[in-house]
């Protein structure tokens, strides 16, 4: 038998869901309104306490109405904040498994692929989403199966706030922890996010991607051309000033950590080869000197340009980070291929982070210093050596010309048994397959340079 203050609180308890039941839009939007002010931050228990042990009938009302008015967008955002004080709330496990039972993963991620749903109210989507994610391992496993990887991305890559894209990040590295079935999907879908036109999704997938790659331990082939190609944005929030001075971009920050796996060979080959665009290949044969430019306006081909200054940067932060990095460089002819970027007068930031480049492997292997010596001719070196980031701005069309068109080929003179059998293995260590391959591989090109 019930005493008399049980059944003043049930009475109130029904005479709250008579109310909400007999609302209209506009007074819902007030008990809501009520609901989130006065429940904000309370624990399961409480929430009982305050429903009289009927919490989950107010609940089901709302994931109720959720579902027959979440394609109308019309007053979402208190809805999903009301029933994110249920899931978030300590000790309440059995809102989640009640939310989860209707369907609850499958609505957030419809919401996300409207078009007519306000950004805010996606914004709410994603921090219950965040909650389930958070719940365990099931929970992500469930929201991978609900194809919510691809649905999460592509509203990453529409987003236009950058705070809501900043929460679906927070999401989709919770998906990627502790998450062994799906975390090679979501791995993925980081990946597949580069190529997007925003700026911001750009950055926030290449910082993801840093800490999915830790996780995961090996590598997507895709990744090597598609963060290459992310070298090549104009936007600041990727690629930052290319000055020595200031942090990496995000992308060189990833390719930092990408040279320590099986893409390290393809991913060395592709920067040096980036520091000739195509669209110069015709002054391979003709000198600017006795022709019109071989690149056409700067408008069309500034991704390329950026492209290759942030090149030029990337591999000199890999060569002062690892010496056997420097010297698989060398084999790959970065030398020639640094000088052709100093003769990009089309570019400075091309022609000073080459420089400055350059300037390093002269400065660390005798050889280089030899080879770039003779090519440059006296007068042109001692001006490299003088101003290195400022050469640009010394030198005329002719040392441009000089540089542009170089044949140094300092592979040619190096030894690669000296390179396999000592200094790699003073760097990284005795018996290493990977570095044996790489050393394989440079003897191979460079008896074909020879022929």
């Amino acid at each position: 038998m019930t005493s008399i203050k049980e059944q003043a609180a049930i009475s109130r308890l029904l005479s709250f869901l008579q109310e909400w039941d007999n609302a209209g839009k506009v007074a819902r939007g007030h008990i809501l309104d009520n609901f989130i002010q006065i429940n904000q931050g309370k624990t399961g228990p409480e929430l009982e306490q305050e429903f009289s042990q009927g919490a989950s009938l107010f609940l089901v009302r709302l994931t109720t109405y959720l579902r027959i008015t979440y394609m109308t967008g019309s007053g979402l955002e208190k809805l999903l904040r009301a029933i994110g004080i249920f899931l978030s709330a300590v000790s309440s496990n059995r809102y989640l498994i009640e939310f989860l039972e209707v369907g609850g993963v499958l609505t957030l991620l419809e919401i996300l692929g409207l078009e007519k749903i306000k950004e805010e109210d996606k914004k709410e989507a994603i921090k219950l989403l965040q909650v389930i994610a958070n719940s365990g391992r099931k929970y992500k496993e469930l929201i991978c199966e609900s194809y919510g990887v691809r649905s999460i991305a592509e509203f990453l890559a529409k987003s236009k706030s950058e705070e809501t894209q900043e929460e679906v990040q927070v999401l989709l590295d919770s998906l990627v922890h502790g998450n062994p079935k799906y975390q090679n999907q979501v791995y993925k879908g980081l990946i597949a996010l580069l190529p997007c036109t925003s700026p911001k999704a750009q950055q926030l997938a290449l910082q993801t991607l840093r800490t999915a790659q830790l996780i995961i331990g090996t590598t997507h082939p895709s990744i090597v051309d598609c963060v290459l190609k992310v070298l090549g944005t104009m936007h600041l929030e990727v690629q930052y000033e290319a000055s020595w001075g200031l942090c990496s971009s995000p992308a060189i920050e990833l390719i930092k950590d990408l040279v320590d796996y099986d893409v390290r060979l393809p991913l060395l080959k592709g920067l040096v080869a980036l520091l000739i665009p195509s669209v110069k290949e015709a002054s391979q044969q003709h000198p600017k000197i006795l022709t019109e430019s071989p690149f056409l306006p700067l408008t069309v081909h500034l991704p390329v340009f950026l492209q290759q200054a942030a090149a030029a940067k990337a591999i000199g932060v890999l060569a002062r980070g690892s010496m056997s990095i420097a010297q698989e460089m060398l084999h790959l002819h970065v030398v020639r291929s640094l000088m052709a970027a100093m003769g990009n007068t089309d570019h400075s930031n091309s022609q000073r982070l080459a420089s400055l480049t350059l300037q390093f492997f002269v400065q660390t292997f005798p050889v280089v210093e030899e080879h770039v010596r003779r090519s440059m001719g006296e007068e042109l070196y001692q001006l490299f050596l003088s101003y290195g980031e400022d050469l640009y701005m010394k030198i005329d069309s002719i040392q441009a010309d000089i540089l542009a068109v170089n044949e140094v080929n300092v592979a040619q003179a190096l030894d690669p048994y000296d390179i396999s059998n000592s200094n790699l293995s003073f760097f990284c260590g005795p018996g290493n397959p990977d570095q044996m391959a790489y050393a394989t591989h440079f003897q191979k090109d460079d008896a074909e340079s020879k022929k």
